[in-house]
């Protein structure tokens, strides 16, 4: 028996289109005019005083983006910092949810505890973390220095740029990988758990019940979490500005270049220069590195 798909008429999608018309409208005036008029002042000379003429200067800020040794320091810093925060924070995730996807009694809070990090707002966690790595009265250095005696001196965690990049690291991973747990343990929870019962009958190692069950049932949200984190800690800035002035990420950068030296047509270059990267390597990620599978 054939169903015969009924096509839209012209008052059909007339009507359509009225019904998008609002949300179109807001993601122009949302989305289409900063990033256009973001497009114009990377390709002008932006004074200061808003009643001064911008000046024309065509590629210029472009050139001075890529002669300046500083973006490359950054960009290396971020690209390292993008790639192990997404990494661990999606393998963690993902390895909670696999190991507690069973009953247990006090799984609800277990799962409360998981995502307190995620659900806190970040200044509270941030000042926390300043806190406890304080170095005159942080707990961490009294551990460090009274309890167990590794130091003479207090360690100036945040004002180093290797410790300071290893702490914002690990805190990013904490406040992060909770989205990735939360996101695989809704597709778990939906599973049918005869597919598990009949890899335990057939003998099947956990591994390998892992690559022919869970796997391919969590490849589409991977995909996603990957790509989603890799965008959000690639543009970062809250969290390390806050706890940092050692590590140079891109958005510390920007932030820097638009509103310490006021060189606003210089920081729209870069803006735009990120923009074309991380779509790219976002490309690079679905298509080559995943290989996500379209039916």
């Amino acid at each position: 028996m054939s169903v015969k798909k009924k096509k839209l008429g012209g008052s059909d999608t007339k009507f359509a289109y009225a019904l998008l018309a609002p949300s179109i409208l807001l993601l122009v005036l949302l989305i289409g005019y900063p990033l256009i008029y973001n497009i114009v002042i990377s390709c002008q000379d932006v004074p200061l005083n808003p009643n001064l003429p911008s000046e024309f200067v065509g590629a210029q800020n472009f050139i001075d983006v890529f002669t300046d040794s500083s973006f490359y320091k950054s960009v290396a810093v971020t690209l390292g910092f993008t790639v192990v925060v997404t990494s661990i924070s999606t393998v963690l995730g993902l390895a909670l949810s696999v190991f507690l996807n069973r009953s247990f009694v006090g799984k609800k809070l277990v799962n409360s505890i998981i995502i307190l990090s995620y659900v806190v707002p970040a200044v509270c966690l941030i000042f926390t973390w300043r806190y406890m790595f304080n170095n005159i009265y942080g707990i961490i250095n009294y551990f460090v220095i009274d309890v167990f005696g590794f130091t003479d001196k207090a360690p100036l965690w945040f004002d180093q740029s290797v410790s300071a990049f290893i702490l914002v690291s690990v805190f990013a991973i904490w406040k992060f990988f909770p989205y990735a747990y939360i996101s695989f343990n809704a597709i778990l929870q939906s599973m049918d758990n005869s597919l598990y019962e009949a890899a335990d009958i057939d003998g099947a190692t956990s591994w390998q019940k892992f690559k022919a069950i869970t796997y391919p049932a969590i490849k589409p949200t991977l995909v996603t979490v990957v790509s989603l984190r890799t965008i959000w800690v690639f543009y970062i800035y809250t969290e390390v500005y806050l706890l940092t002035k050692q590590v140079d990420v891109l958005g510390v950068y920007l932030y820097d270049m638009a509103f310490a030296t006021h060189d606003f047509g210089k920081a729209a270059a870069i803006s735009i220069v990120l923009f074309v990267f991380i779509f790219a390597l976002i490309m690079l990620i679905r298509k080559k590195v995943l290989r996500v599978e379209e039916d």
